[in-house]
């Protein structure tokens, strides 16, 4: 092979290995774009966007990278997001998590946050978990040794407390609305302008998630980038999440720029756990 020859053919697989990586590059910016929502969200300075970004974790089951951004949520200043991260982290499964959670729920002096790492270690399989609401009912732990006095006081204070306990069962995700899904707890859709018929259909869309025909999975994809509903956009992006069928990522990337900051943090998770 003459020299010219040599050149041309290096400089043809520079150019395939450069097109090759651009190609890879661009296909990866979708998940970048999400993981980019989530993070700025999870550290917003503002509390309830920094509790939706923990809400939305619990999406991304078995994933290294959304366990580590709960298990900082652990340490937030503010308890409802403390408390949001503990719930996450227990309906993601993370075994791992459980050293983490024993170490914060000793010290940790809000009774919403005690109760939801408590929640969050029985979820785990951790019976040390049971511990806290065996405290709750004989103020005493079952060791003998009795409740940290503000510990006692906050968990009283919690129980005693009608708002605070219906609060705190929507934070663990006993009352979400009936889609099931996170970012809009029943605690927000009470106060919500959306109509009786927009939760009807985001029922529907709860009950059509796992429907194995791939028309429900297009359907899905369709009321999720055109529906005018926010409650329904987000029953959508969570239901494909928890469909997990990964041919439905591209349909769905239209909601990473949703006008809507809940359904792009519920999106950001969807198009995560669809690219693995």
């Amino acid at each position: 092979m003459s020299a010219s020859r040599r050149v041309l053919l290096s400089a043809l697989m520079a150019s395939a290995i450069m097109m090759i990586a651009t190609a890879m590059a661009t296909a990866e910016r979708p998940t970048d774009q999400a993981w980019d929502i989530l993070q700025s969200t999870a550290t917003n300075e503002h509390v309830p966007k920094r509790v939706s970004a923990m809400q939305v974790l619990q999406l991304l089951p078995g994933n290294a990278r959304a366990v580590a951004m709960a298990e900082q949520g652990l340490v937030d200043k503010k308890p409802e997001v403390r408390a949001a991260a503990a719930v996450a982290l227990g309906l993601m499964k993370s075994k791992a998590a459980v050293p983490i959670i024993l170490a914060h729920i000793n010290g940790e002096k809000d009774g919403d946050v005690v109760l939801a790492e408590a929640k969050a270690l029985v979820e785990l399989g951790e019976d040390k978990g049971y511990e806290v609401y065996y405290a709750v009912v004989s103020h005493t732990w079952k060791n003998g040794q009795g409740l940290v006095a503000q510990q006692e006081k906050e968990l009283n204070e919690v129980l005693q407390n009608p708002k605070k306990m219906a609060y705190m069962a929507f934070q663990q995700g006993i009352g979400y609305v009936p889609f099931g899904g996170v970012g809009f707890t029943a605690y927000q859709a009470i106060r919500s302008v959306e109509t009786g018929p927009n939760i009807v259909e985001a029922t529907a869309i709860k009950v059509l998630g796992p429907d194995p025909d791939p028309r429900s999975g297009q359907l899905l994809v369709k009321t999720a980038t055109t529906s005018k509903s926010t409650l329904v956009r987000a029953a959508a992006y969570d239901a494909l999440a928890r469909r997990g069928e990964k041919s439905l990522r591209d349909g769905i990337l239209p909601g990473l720029e949703d006008e809507k900051e809940q359904v792009r943090l519920i999106a950001a998770a969807a198009v995560i756990r669809l690219s693995k």
